[in-house]
């Protein structure tokens, strides 16, 4: 078979699997028509079943908050909107922030959206490399002070992201995972969140295996966020300069700990 129709034929196979050609087209396609065609059946009689276990991978919370029944009806309807581009099926899902803001029936709960890109930040934090890329004259962080603020930024380890909300989405997730104290009411705190029209900044960092979240307050995110846009350190400070909650010092000594700074890269 030639490379235009090896081509012409992947292009009717994806068709069918989306259903979107019949299966007896791409039937002549193949030298076994009546088999591929039960082969394609079967396949999307479980595709169904495999999109909502991909979702449900990248999207425990947004499961625990829509029910399963929704939730599985969701994965189904993104699978058909936004098939898998790659056949890695653990990159497919990225788009159901934007699919949940779309959705009419889901207007009462505005924060969902939000929920869902503080997960797939969570999801791609897992699979992020364990240390950054190669960086020429990569400084260490205790060398940090006889450094030019403006000639140096702080690096990130990968998988790092701080996504601002106007809902608690930090406070929502970590209600959501499982508590140390059985006893304790989880979700107190989200209760007081929306009650007080709480938004937050949610920082995703990865600490050895495990994903972390924390919620920042106003100024550490501002600052935060300066730093992982890749402003110097000196910007970074001087756009806080009239921060009087704000010293770079306690900043330093709250993040360091966590383990998501990398080192210092000169300018």
């Amino acid at each position: 078979m030639t490379v235009a129709k090896e081509a012409l034929r992947q292009q009717m196979l994806l068709r069918a699997l989306w259903r979107d050609a019949r299966p007896g087209v791409l039937a002549g396609w193949t030298r076994d028509g009546p088999r591929f065609t039960r082969g394609l059946q079967a396949y999307q009689a479980n595709a169904g079943a495999l999109a909502e276990r991909a979702l449900l991978a990248a999207y425990p919370t947004v499961q625990q908050l829509l029910g399963e029944t929704s939730f599985a009806g969701l994965a189904r309807a993104l699978w058909h909107r936004h098939p898998p581009a790659q056949g890695d099926i653990g990159t497919w899902g990225g788009h159901l922030a934007s699919f949940l803001a779309e959705t009419e029936g889901l207007a009462d709960e505005p924060y969902l959206p939000d929920v869902a890109r503080l997960e797939w930040a969570v999801h791609l934090a897992t699979t992020a490399q364990d240390k950054p890329e190669a960086v020429p004259g990569l400084i260490a962080l205790h060398e940090l002070a006889a450094h030019d603020p403006d000639a140096v930024c702080l690096l990130p380890m990968p998988g790092t992201a701080l996504l601002l909300s106007a809902h608690p989405v930090a406070s929502i997730w970590l209600a959501h995972r499982p508590a140390q104290d059985q006893a304790a009411d989880r979700f107190a705190v989200v209760r007081e969140a929306f009650a007080q029209g709480r938004a937050e900044a949610a920082l995703v960092w990865r600490s050895g295996w495990q994903v972390q979240v924390a919620a920042l307050d106003a100024p550490d995110a501002r600052f935060t966020q300066a730093l992982l846009h890749g402003q110097s350190l000196g910007q970074a400070l001087q756009g806080l300069a009239r921060e009087t909650d704000f010293g770079f010092e306690a900043w330093l000594l709250a993040h360091l700990p966590r383990g998501w700074l990398a080192g210092v890269r000169p300018l």
